[in-house]
């Protein structure tokens, strides 16, 4: 197990703690004007939007209910494995309810296409998401988020939950990792 320094690891900082919490609660302020006197289920991919979920539903002012889902397509590499595997369903019945999706970033789609389907089965009376960061320039731009935190350099960030190998999770702040890092 390598011990890292995980502040030297980070080649740049692209958002503060200061500009990400500036962020979810304007975020938390839409969903709450969109959803008054409604309570959807919102939904947190495991693990990387656990931080910006929970700062997330603590922004939106109106009734909630929680659930969590977890799925894999990266493991413990920096590139999507391109096959997106269940690893935890949620607990809730979301026929005829409002759905909203909360994810960490958005790479290549292929999970947010995924679980768009997966959901869509299940017949939601209404399905969004919001996502904190989208990849510029991304090879497939077939799934746009309905809400989104920022836009962001197609590099490999950590930071806020996001992690390379799960490390870096907790740092209060997205950064660029250093590509020495996670490449061999």
């Amino acid at each position: 197990m390598k011990i890292t320094n995980e502040q030297n690891d980070i080649e740049r900082v692209l958002y503060t703690e200061k500009a990400i919490a500036a962020r979810v609660e304007a975020l938390g302020a839409e969903i709450t004007e969109a959803y008054k006197g409604k309570m959807p289920i919102v939904v947190c991919i495991l693990k990387g939007a656990s931080f910006f979920y929970t700062d997330l539903c603590r922004s939106i002012k109106t009734d909630i209910y929680m659930d969590f889902i977890s799925v894999s397509s990266y493991g413990s590499d920096s590139k999507s494995s391109g096959v997106v595997r269940l690893v935890k369903d949620i607990n809730t019945n979301i026929t005829g309810r409002d759905v909203i999706l909360v994810e960490d970033i958005i790479d290549s789609g292929l999970t947010l296409n995924y679980l768009k389907d997966f959901f869509g089965a299940r017949r939601p009376s209404s399905f969004k998401t919001v996502c904190l960061l989208e990849k510029e320039g991304r090879k497939n731009n077939a799934f746009q988020a309905d809400y989104l935190g920022f836009r962001i350099p197609n590099e490999f960030v950590v930071g806020y939950g996001l992690d390379y190998a799960d490390h870096y999770r907790n740092l209060p702040y997205i950064g660029v990792l250093k590509k020495e890092c996670y490449e061999n």
